[in-house]
């Protein structure tokens, strides 16, 4: 009977996670990226499509948020993976971050909830070479490593500005969220970094203000956030951009304001909703 029981919590030990969301560790040093500047020299970088899943930290025995926080994963997800710290995607593919970003939250998984999931790698944090040298080690990696799971995101050689919007404008059509450039000679830095910068594509459009939220902690007694409405009757609220002056006054009920977004969410709703400016009345 002890026997019985036994082999019951293994299985289902190798079912669910081996560590929980929930505990907190001290964040992984990584590197940030800088926002595209047109007077780069495009043809000294590796471009790669952004991929819009959650980062994450492999340590060489767990996975980590880039904020510290231990993501739950099945014993068969992390099989392979090597003792060295890798940086990476945890992707679903694209359009499905809201996805991963929930299963990623979660204090315990199932090992199926985790088979389409991808650790798609762009980096090796303690690789002592150039991103050019450290992008064939990855290559290397994910060649000898037995795993569905590990994949190196595809790094593009690319002439001039042109051909980078051009190849922009591509990933974006077919659902992407941007790109990522890697400066070919930088070293792994901590922090920002100039010689990582990531280009996506901004979006401006109208909404109505229907609404307002009440502001919490440092705007406790002013606005929080604009609730707006689209043309297309869409609703949704925009709590970034606005000024301390303008959560005091903000714009009145009626009025139409310009907003900033980058794609939309699965329901519809504008991603990254930020506040441009209110439009003059007519």
């Amino acid at each position: 009977m002890l026997r019985k029981v036994c082999f019951m919590l293994l299985a289902l030990l190798q079912m669910t996670s081996l560590y929980s969301y929930s505990d907190v560790l001290p964040k992984p040093d990584i590197q940030l990226a800088s926002h595209y500047d047109a007077n780069l020299e495009v043809s000294d970088y590796l471009v790669s499509e952004k991929l819009d899943g959650v980062r994450g930290y492999w340590t060489g025995k767990q996975m980590l948020t880039r904020s510290g926080r231990d993501i739950a994963l099945p014993i068969s997800f992390i099989k392979g993976f090597p003792d060295y710290p890798v940086e990476g995607e945890l992707w679903l593919g694209r359009g499905q971050f809201e996805q991963i970003s929930a299963l990623v939250r979660r204090e315990q998984t199932l090992e199926q909830e985790w088979q389409s999931v991808r650790f798609m790698i762009f980096d090796l944090p303690e690789h002592p070479g150039t991103f050019e040298q450290r992008y064939i080690a990855m290559q290397k990696l994910v060649k000898h490593v037995d795993s569905k799971h590990l994949q190196a995101i595809s790094q593009l050689s690319i002439s001039d500005n042109t051909a980078l919007f051009n190849q922009l404008d591509r990933v974006v059509d077919e659902g992407g969220e941007g790109l990522m450039l890697h400066y070919r000679q930088a070293f792994y830095q901590v922090g920002r970094s100039q010689f990582i910068v990531k280009l996506k594509p901004k979006y401006d459009a109208e909404a109505v203000v229907i609404g307002y939220t009440e502001g919490k902690g440092k705007y406790l007694g002013l606005l929080g956030a604009l609730t707006v409405k689209t043309p297309d009757g869409v609703v949704f609220n925009i709590g970034s951009g606005l000024t301390d002056k303008q959560r005091k006054v903000p714009p009145a009920i009626g009025a139409t304001i310009t907003y900033q977004y980058s794609g939309f969410t699965q329901k519809g709703t504008p991603r990254f909703a930020t506040f441009l400016r209110e439009r003059p009345a007519q």
